[in-house]
């Protein structure tokens, strides 16, 4: 299960209809080996695209150093949807490559008029992939 605070949460939504209609794309990172998502990190999508995202590879290589030198790590990898459902595509499957992460997709189109978006999160290991449940919680007990 993934619990991120309601603070989080709004951040990765704002960004996501913000960026719409292209795909909006982040980290939230935490103290290394906590599973914690604690500081929010927006990205910009190097593919300014509305079906695809890409970090800028020096953008990414400087946020890594960073999460280093704070000994943090990459909790969630969000990125938005803007036509599709919150579900990952192969591309995003084929690029997903920390096991420990949760994998949060905001799809920002209204495809099953559950309302104007969806926020899901994923488990990504391998090519195979699981559905986990959300808790947005206050603040962290």
């Amino acid at each position: 299960m993934l619990t991120l605070t309601k603070a989080l949460f709004d951040q990765i939504v704002e960004h996501s209809r913000q960026d719409h209609p292209d795909e909006a794309c982040g980290v939230i990172a935490g103290p290394a080996g906590s599973g914690r998502p604690e500081r929010f990190i927006p990205m910009l999508n190097a593919a300014r695209s509305p079906t695809f995202y890409e970090f800028d590879s020096a953008d990414l290589l400087k946020l890594y150093r960073e999460m280093d030198d704070r000994d943090e790590e990459p909790v969630i990898i969000y990125h938005s949807h803007t036509a599709t459902e919150a579900y990952p595509s192969r591309t995003d499957i084929s690029y997903a490559n920390e096991p420990g992460a949760h994998y949060v997709l905001v799809s920002t189109a209204d495809t099953d008029d559950a309302g104007p978006f969806q926020f899901r999160s994923y488990r990504i290991v391998d090519g195979a992939v699981t559905e986990e449940e959300v808790e947005v919680v206050a603040a962290y007990s």
